[in-house]
This record gives C-alpha cells, sequence and structure tokens, in this order.
C-alpha cells in the first residue's frame, strides 16, 4: 500500500517538474538575449522594436515609430508561450513575410528561459 500511495505521489509531482522546467530561467534567458541586442532592447526602437511590454501584447502593434511588416500586423497573434516559442524557433515559419531576419533558435530550453525573461520586461 506505501508503495502505491509513493507511485501515485511521485505522478503527481512529474508534471510539475516538466512544468517548471518548462517555465525557464529568466536569468539564463536574459543571457539568451544578448544574440537579440543587436536589433533589440526594451528602451526604444532599433533595427526591431523594442520588446518592452511584448508578453500579452498583440503582434505588430504598438511600439510608435516602428514599421511592422504586413504580415505581422495581419498576424492575429497574440505573445503568449506558445507563440513566443514558434516564433522564436523559425519566425519565418510562424509568420511568412515577416522582415525579421533571425534565422530561428532551436534549443527548447534557450527558449523557454529566453521567454521567461522577456515575460520579466512585460
Amino acid at each position: 500500500m506505501r508503495h502505491l500511495i509513493l507511485g501515485a505521489a511521485l505522478a503527481l509531482m512529474l508534471p510539475m517538474s516538466a512544468q517548471a522546467q518548462e517555465a525557464g530561467d529568466a536569468a539564463a534567458g536574459e543571457k539568451v538575449f544578448s544574440a537579440c541586442k543587436a536589433c533589440h532592447n526594451f528602451e526604444k526602437n532599433g533595427v526591431g522594436p523594442s520588446l518592452k511590454g511584448v508578453y500579452g501584447e498583440k503582434a505588430g502593434e504598438g511600439h510608435d515609430g516602428y514599421s511592422f511588416s504586413a504580415a505581422l500586423k495581419n498576424s492575429g497573434i497574440t505573445w503568449d508561450d506558445a507563440n513566443l516559442k514558434e516564433w522564436l524557433k523559425d519566425p519565418k515559419a510562424k509568420v511568412p513575410g515577416t522582415k525579421m531576419v533571425y534565422p530561428g533558435l532551436k534549443d527548447d530550453k534557450k527558449i523557454a528561459d529566453l521567454i521567461a525573461y522577456l515575460k520579466t520586461k512585460s
């Protein structure tokens, strides 16, 4: 009976462990963001738009003075975990016609970390 209870308790903890891992590490995400700094920051628009407040925002909106692509403006995307994950993995596949020339980040852990960091700036 103890083994059954212990097994059930462990089974219940596995999804929490997976969620914690998927949540990402904002401190590690700040390091991942260093590659993004060529085009993005959190103060003003540059080559790319400022990313301040990007999490939860509709794609292609806000950031006065930045000229988003029609594809991004018309995408209907709201920047949540799922959409950011797909976007960061392959922007041109997520939104064909985007101006973003970034080829994508293939490491799921780094993507989760980067999303966690972006959330701290939103």
